[in-house]
C-alpha cells in the first residue's frame, strides 16, 4: 500500500483507517463510463503530429491537441470492447479558469443524472507548465505517458464521506497496472481537497503525461489504461 500511495500532508495519512480500508472490495461497474475535464484545454510540447495554437501557457483549445484528445483515444479503446462511455468535452478553464471545479461539477451532476456510473474519470495533465518534466516509461519498444492518480479525502472541509471507497477502487486499478504495464502509473497522490471526487463510488482525477510530453506519447500510453481497466475484476 505504502509503495504505491503519497499522503501530501501526513494528517491525512492519520485520518485513514487501514483496517477499514483493506475490509472494503473495491469493486465497481464498468457497463458506463464518464471522462470529461475540469482543465479542459490542458496540452503538451507540441510535436509534428500534434502542432497547436495556444490559448494560454500549454493550453489550447484544439480538442485533437488538448487532453480532449486523450479522453478520445482512451474512450475509443473502451466502446471497442462493448463498453458505454460518455466523453464529456465541455471546457470548464475557458475563458476563465476560476471556478472550474465548481463548473465540471454542474457538468457531471447532468451526465449522472442521464447516465448512472462508477467510474467517473476527470481526465488532466500534471499541472507543472515548462518543458522540463515529462514523465514517460518504456512498454516494450515504446514510449508513453505515465500516469498519477489524484485522490481527494474530506480534509479540505468539504463532505466526501466515502472518500475511502474512491482511494480503495483507484489502488485496485493501480495494483493491476502494476501488474500488466510497471511503471506505466507513478504513486497515487493522496490530497486534502475533494475534487468533486464525491459524486461516484469510482471518481478519480487521472493525470496523464505533464508539459514535457508530447502528445503522441500521451495517446499512446491511453490503449494501456483501457487495457488495465477493462481487466479489473
Amino acid at each position: 500500500f505504502f509503495r504505491i500511495v503519497i499522503f501530501n500532508r501526513p494528517y491525512i495519512y492519520k485520518m485513514l483507517n487501514l483496517a477499514n480500508f483493506y475490509t472494503i472490495v473495491g469493486t465497481f461497474d464498468k457497463s458506463n463510463i464518464i471522462i470529461f475535464h475540469t482543465h479542459t484545454s490542458e496540452s503538451y510540447t507540441p510535436s509534428e503530429a500534434y502542432p497547436y495554437v495556444a490559448s494560454g501557457n500549454y493550453r489550447t483549445l484544439d480538442t485533437n491537441a488538448n487532453v480532449v484528445g486523450v479522453g478520445n483515444e482512451l474512450a475509443n479503446r473502451l466502446i471497442q470492447k462493448n463498453i458505454n462511455v460518455v466523453h464529456d468535452s465541455t471546457f470548464h478553464d475557458y475563458p476563465e479558469y476560476n471556478g472550474a471545479y465548481t463548473r465540471s461539477l454542474k457538468t457531471v451532476q447532468g451526465l449522472l443524472g442521464s447516465t448512472p456510473a462508477d467510474l467517473v474519470i476527470d481526465l488532466h495533465r500534471d499541472a507543472i507548465a515548462d518543458s522540463s518534466y515529462g514523465p514517460s516509461v518504456m512498454i516494450g519498444e515504446e514510449k508513453v505517458a505515465q500516469l498519477m492518480f489524484v485522490m481527494g479525502s474530506s480534509e479540505g472541509g468539504l463532505s466526501h464521506p466515502n472518500w475511502i471507497n474512491n482511494l480503495k477502487i483507484a489502488v485496485k486499478i493501480q495494483e493491476k497496472a502494476n501488474e500488466m504495464y510497471p511503471g506505466l502509473f507513478k504513486p497515487i497522490l493522496l490530497s486534502k481537497y475533494r475534487y468533486n471526487e464525491h459524486l461516484a463510488k469510482g471518481s478519480c482525477i487521472i493525470e496523464v503525461g505533464a508539459t514535457g510530453n508530447t502528445m503522441d506519447e500521451c495517446v499512446a500510453s491511453m490503449k494501456y489504461l483501457a487495457e488495465v481497466i477493462l481487466a479489473v475484476e
